[in-house]
C-alpha cells in the first residue's frame, strides 16, 4: 500500500474499496465457518484452528477498511453527501461486532477444548461434571448470535456504500 497524501492506495486505487472486499468476504465466511463448528461439535478438533486464524484475519481487516475509509471521506469532504455520512457513520459501528464475535470464535475454541477433555474424563468416572460442555453450549449460540449480527451489519454497511456511490449514477 503506498501513502499519497494521507490516501492509502493500491496500485493508484484508493485502498477503502479493495480492504472492504476483505471485510464483505471473509466476516460472513468466517461467521459460516463458526456457526459450522458450533453446531458440529465433532468438527472441532479438525478445523478450530483454520476457522480462528480466519475470523482474526476478518476481524483484523475491519480497523484497516475504516482507516482507509476516513482517509477517503476526507479526501471527498467537499461533496456534502448524505449518502456517504450514513455510509461513515454505519461503518464506524461495524468494529465492536466484530470483536463481539471474534472474542466469541476464540472462547468456543478454548470451551470446546475443554469440553472434549472433560467428554473424554467422563468415559473413565462418569460423576465428572458436565461443567464445560455446558460453556461449550453456550458459547456456541453466542457465536451463532454475533455471527449474525456481524453478517447483517457488514451488509448493511456494503449496502449503504453501494448506494452512496451508485444513487443517481444511470445505467444503460
Amino acid at each position: 500500500m503506498a501513502l499519497a497524501d494521507d490516501l492509502w492506495t493500491i496500485v493508484g486505487i484508493p485502498a477503502h474499496p479493495l480492504l472492504v472486499h476483505a471485510v464483505v468476504v471473509l466476516l460472513p465466511l468466517a461467521a459460516v465457518c463458526a456457526t459450522a463448528l458450533a453446531v458440529r461439535p465433532a468438527w472441532r478438533p479438525k478445523y478450530a484452528w483454520p476457522v480462528l486464524g480466519l475470523t482474526l484475519v476478518g476481524v483484523g481487516s475491519v480497523p484497516l477498511a475504516q482507516k482507509a475509509g476516513e482517509q477517503l471521506e476526507a479526501r471527498l469532504a467537499g461533496l456534502e453527501n448524505p449518502l456517504i455520512q450514513r455510509h461513515a457513520d454505519l461503518g464506524n459501528d461495524l468494529l465492536p461486532f466484530a470483536l463481539g464475535f471474534g472474542l466469541a470464535v476464540v472462547l468456543l475454541v478454548v470451551a470446546g477444548r475443554l469440553a472434549d477433555r472433560e467428554r473424554a474424563a467422563a468415559v473413565e468416572s462418569p460423576e465428572i461434571p458436565r461443567t464445560w460442555r455446558r460453556i461449550a453450549v453456550v458459547m456456541a449460540v453466542l457465536v451463532v448470535c454475533t455471527g449474525v449480527a456481524s453478517t447483517v451489519q457488514t451488509v448493511r454497511i456494503g449496502h449503504s456504500g453501494a448506494t452512496a456511490v451508485w444513487d443517481g449514477v444511470g445505467v444503460n
